[in-house]
């Protein structure tokens, strides 16, 4: 059967301040009405239902998560730390396989939007598909809209049928000349969306991942906490995906961003007629391609252009949206009782 594996840990500092560790970004309406995380999981609909979906996430976010989604408890799987992807998707699947020996697993964010549910659906079950057909570990790529430097590409190789190919090589986060090359070479944004048996992904992780394989046995005997606190927090990409020979790539045919900075809501919110992006009390007055949120008091922004504009949890920000994916650095130049938030 197909089974889900939702990523929902961090805390969403690129979004202070209105996302704080009791109210992380996978719970805010970051791109519409709903939650990301409640917008995941109705994704699905058709697909997996909730009781083969798996939730991955850390203690303080659970007792949020669980009853805003309406998952089964048993569904909730709560991280002993943070320890980056691979520990956590390892786990998912080796819990999935102990409920369903023979299952076909789709790993995905909680943070993601996603501008077509029905063509995400037929992405999805594509990789699923090609995961199971060829024995492989499958990540779905979708064709760049700009030479985005932030994000991690995938270079497609020579075709295993018509909707898969192996994966040459990946390319993590390049600089704007790289990233041009690879738009023109045909590369794809690698979405972070996979899919795999579960045997095959726990095969991969201990023939390539030495920060997990000799601790894989811990699981195999229910300590979970003792798996954590042994490995080395590694990514899914780095550990496994980037070291395999046996990776395959499906093309996606839906729009996706990664909603990871202030500056994604200018791209994934409906626009005004100046490009801005405004959010319950804001006003603008001859502002342009500016986000402003207003959670509380009103905002008035006038006369200016380009910028990221919050009032949340007593705090006022202004940033330039060339800066929005740096506001980790600016966070820790603050004082802490002005960066920790109530």
């Amino acid at each position: 059967m197909r089974w889900a594996l939702l990523l929902a840990g961090g805390s969403g500092s690129r979004f202070w301040p209105l996302s704080t560790p009791s109210n992380p970004k996978q719970v805010l309406p970051l791109s519409g009405s709903r939650s990301t995380a409640e917008e995941a999981v109705g994704r699905l609909e058709g697909l997996i239902p909730p009781e083969r979906t798996l939730l991955l996430t850390g203690a303080a976010l659970a007792p949020r998560l669980q009853p805003l989604l309406g998952l089964p408890r048993e569904n909730v799987l709560v991280e002993p730390r943070a320890a980056s992807t691979a520990p956590a998707l390892v786990w998912g699947t080796h819990e999935v396989r102990q409920r369903d020996p023979g299952a076909e697993i789709l790993a995905m964010h909680a943070d993601w939007a996603i501008g077509d549910d029905e063509a995400f659906r037929g992405s999805a079950a594509q990789a699923l598909d090609a995961a199971r057909r060829h024995d492989r570990l499958v990540t779905v790529g979708v064709v760049p809209s700009r030479p985005e430097t932030g994000y991690g590409y995938i270079v497609p190789g020579p075709a295993l049928d018509e909707s898969a190919r192996h994966v040459a090589h990946f390319t993590e986060k390049p600089d704007a000349a790289r990233a041009l090359d690879l738009l023109a070479g045909g590369a794809l944004w690698n979405t972070g969306l996979f899919a795999w048996t579960a045997d095959r992904l726990l095969a991969e992780a201990a023939a390539h991942a030495p920060e997990l394989a000799p601790h894989l046995p811990r699981l195999d005997a229910g300590d979970v906490e003792g798996f954590f606190a042994a490995v080395t927090p590694v990514s899914i990409d780095v550990g496994v995906l980037e070291r395999s020979n046996r990776v395959a790539v499906v093309a996606g045919a839906f729009p996706w961003d990664d909603i990871g900075t202030w500056d994604a809501l200018g791209r994934v919110r409906a626009r005004d007629a100046d490009g801005n992006v405004a959010v319950g009390a804001a006003y603008l007055h001859e502002a342009h391609d500016c986000v402003v949120w207003a959670d509380g008091e009103p905002v008035v922004v006038a006369g200016v252009r380009d910028l990221v504009v919050v009032r949340a949890n007593g705090r006022v920000l202004v940033l330039h949206r060339s800066l929005a994916a740096d506001l980790k650095r600016v966070l820790d130049s603050l004082p802490p009782d002005v960066r920790e938030l109530p």
